[in-house]
């Protein structure tokens, strides 16, 4: 596939994990950034407006603080700024949650993604990436997961959620000539990561000395993905604009989470105690990424390794939180 130049790109979500670090890496890469996001407060805001502020230092920088789902707003910014290369990131993230507040879901991920699709059309733009994840893997019981498996069994609706912009996506692209490309993210961890999610917690309690919720008694494998791969594969995906495509992005070496748990205590010096609990609704024992077609297709090759990527975040959580 060519690879297509540009200078100007809209990343929703650009106060949330992984889109602070693609926004954070087009910038120094000279590219014009708008960022895009509501800082709600399903975690530490703060966290959120930390992030913004390190992206508003660098030049070419420009954000809006609205809703996905408010189109008028969000059509102002198509027009106004003319990006070439939309890179959606934005979502309401978290399995857990959408068990809570399944709401927030429909607006954001369905609405929210809707409104994303029909301006893509109405200023069209060179290429449209977004994030997909792997939980719409669901009950599948073959390992790895390819994008080639069938995924009609979602057990939460955020997974269901990511379904349907994969499906709203080709059909988009099929009826308007919209290139666009999905990314089903398998387990991202590292630095600014998010603090609903497993490396983030277990650090802040064991640091606190609470005990750390081990689900599944232990009995659980997950894909870690540092966040520099993430985004090495989410910019080698921008410059690539298919028809419409899928892709796995992730590590491809499944972490026993009993070793990863004890990966973290080395790094921090500390034994965790631990409360074994059983799988949560919505869960999945293991996830395993088949990278093959993400290598073909985009050149997308994993480096960094879990006790790495674990030492990276724990330097970063220090010194963050001044521990």
């Amino acid at each position: 596939m060519e690879k297509i130049e540009y200078q100007s790109v809209l990343v929703t979500g650009s106060a949330g994990f992984i889109g602070f670090h693609v926004a954070s890496r087009l910038l120094d890469m000279g590219k014009r950034v708008v960022g895009v996001d509501n800082l709600n407060p399903y975690y530490d805001i703060k966290l959120k407006q930390a992030r913004t502020d390190i992206l508003r230092k660098k030049p070419k920088f420009s954000f809006y603080q609205i809703n996905l789902e408010d189109f008028e707003e969000m059509e102002k910014i198509f027009k106004e700024q003319g990006p070439e290369i939309v890179c959606h990131l934005a979502a309401q993230a978290g399995v857990r949650y959408s068990l809570t507040d399944p709401f927030a879901y429909q607006k954001s991920n369905l609405e929210g993604f809707l409104n994303i699709l029909e301006l893509a059309r109405r200023y069209p733009v060179k290429n449209l990436v977004y994030a997909s994840s792997s939980s719409v893997y669901g009950k599948n019981k073959k390992i790895p997961f390819s994008v080639e498996d069938r995924v009609d069994s979602p057990i939460s609706l955020y997974a269901a959620t990511k379904k349907a912009n994969e499906l709203m996506a080709h059909s988009y692209s099929h009826l308007y000539n919209i290139p666009s490309t999905g990314l089903r993210y398998f387990t991202v961890y590292g630095p600014w990561g998010r603090p609903d999610m497993a490396l983030f917690l277990f650090t802040d309690a064991i640091l606190k000395g609470r005990p750390i919720d081990v689900y599944n008694y232990g009995k659980m494998r997950r894909d870690f993905t540092y966040i520099d791969d993430i985004v090495d594969g989410t910019l080698a995906s921008l410059e690539r604009p298919f028809h419409h495509e899928i892709f796995n992005l992730g590590n491809s070496r499944p972490v026993d989470l009993m070793d990863f748990i004890r990966t973290l205590e080395e790094e921090l010096g500390m034994e965790a105690q631990k409360k074994l609990l059983p799988l949560q609704p919505g869960d999945v024992p293991e996830t395993s990424a088949d990278i093959e077609k993400t290598k073909r297709m985009l050149g997308y090759d994993p480096k960094v390794t879990v006790k790495e990527g674990i030492r990276n975040f724990v330097a970063w959580y220090r010194e963050y939180y001044n521990v």
